[in-house]
């Protein structure tokens, strides 16, 4: 049977004829020493980070900055994983916790924080800004794997940012204004809308003519 290796990719755009548009150079990053890798957020500078197997096929977390390094976990030997990076090089994502469940986490200055939850079993991190606020999703009730909530980490605070009237809603954007970006269920989580907010509450966005449907995702397992 043939190996094949795929590993993270970063595409640099280098000059072209203007007749065909811009090319691009693509570049493997490598590994963390398993067989394979995958980049998930990408900052201003071209600094990447992801989730990589190790030599022990485990995923972990990393961040590549001319050079793939493991950006380690939150006391656990588990999986990590980077999604989001800023422009100031805070990075965000989700890892085991020293208790075990996946938590959210921010690494600042080469420090790992665990950003903990809203009062359920676990949370993750989807994107900072170069404030180092973060957004993303907690769950919101002990035992409770369905119910989880948009929240906005700030100033070592994770406030929850609610719904649009229905169980669940994400958080997966910030800009540097802490402004919020994601989707929720709206009553009787009829429908998923995008929204636009901040610990003020939601807006819904609407859609361009349609229901609103609910986007393909997975919720990773937080034990």
């Amino acid at each position: 049977m043939r190996v094949i290796h795929i590993g993270a990719l970063l595409a640099v755009a280098v000059s072209a004829s203007p007749a065909f548009g811009q090319a691009y150079q693509v570049t493997d990053l490598g590994t963390l020493g398993g067989p394979g890798s995958t980049g998930y957020g990408m900052n201003n500078s071209g600094q990447v980070v992801g989730s990589s197997r190790t030599a022990g096929y485990v995923d972990h977390a990393f961040l590549f900055d001319g050079t793939m390094m493991d950006i380690g976990t939150l006391g656990d030997s588990g999986v990590t994983v980077a999604y989001g990076i800023s422009n100031s090089g805070q990075i965000t994502g989700v890892s085991n916790s020293a208790a075990g469940p996946k938590h959210a986490f921010l690494v600042s200055n080469g420090h790992m924080t665990d950003l903990g939850t809203l009062g359920g079993i676990g949370s993750l991190g989807s994107a900072v800004n170069s404030l180092g606020q973060v957004t993303g999703y907690a769950y919101t009730t002990p035992n409770d794997l369905v119910t989880y909530h948009a929240f906005l980490y700030s100033s070592g605070t994770m406030t929850d940012l609610g719904t649009l009237g229905g169980t669940t809603s994400w958080g997966t954007g910030i800009n540097d204004a802490g402004e919020v970006v994601g989707f929720s269920d709206t009553t009787g989580d009829a429908a998923t809308r995008a929204f636009i907010g901040d610990a003020a509450g939601l807006i819904d966005l609407g859609t361009l003519g349609g229901r609103g449907v609910r986007p393909k995702r997975s919720t990773p397992t937080v034990k």
